[in-house]
């Protein structure tokens, strides 16, 4: 895809505000369109991705508390979990969850379909520029209060 060339003090002048929503908003959208085909939602994703990440490390409380705080959607964490469970994906001994065969399955196929989405949004941008927006985009965020450092 071709995008029209303009001088960098135009580009310089763009409100990042509308810039970076608009990015979050596609990207978003097109990873939970990408999810929705797996009838996943983000927080499926996310459990998922924790649980593979630390097997047996993970309760409802822990994973619940590590996951609210990127969640626009007021998600019932424990539907997710109900969902996941009735699946046969998630599978809880001892408080612990952990992920079945069948779980890991479903996520690498997620994992699959969320990776095409992002060599999507990545075309034509080489990795040092994609780590020098993401960069830019810590700083702003720490300059503004927030937390830059990685999630």
């Amino acid at each position: 895809m071709t995008i029209k060339e303009y001088p960098q003090d135009q580009l310089a002048a763009q409100p990042i505000g509308y810039w970076s929503g608009e990015a979050a908003k596609l990207a978003i959208g097109a990873l939970r369109t990408a999810l929705a085909e797996e009838d996943l939602t983000q927080p499926h994703w996310w459990t998922l991705n924790h649980l593979a990440g630390a097997p047996g490390h993970w309760t409802r409380t822990t994973l619940t508390t590590k996951l609210a705080p990127y969640d626009d959607q007021d998600t019932d964490f424990e539907a997710v979990y109900a969902d996941l469970t009735a699946r046969g994906w998630l599978t809880e001994t001892d408080n612990a969850l952990t992920l079945t065969d069948q779980g890991e399955a479903g996520r690498l196929r997620a994992r699959d379909r969320n990776a095409k989405v992002h060599a999507r949004m990545r075309e034509g941008i080489d990795d040092a520029t994609y780590a020098a927006t993401i960069a830019t985009l810590r700083r702003l965020v720490a300059n503004l209060g927030g937390n830059g450092d990685l999630p």
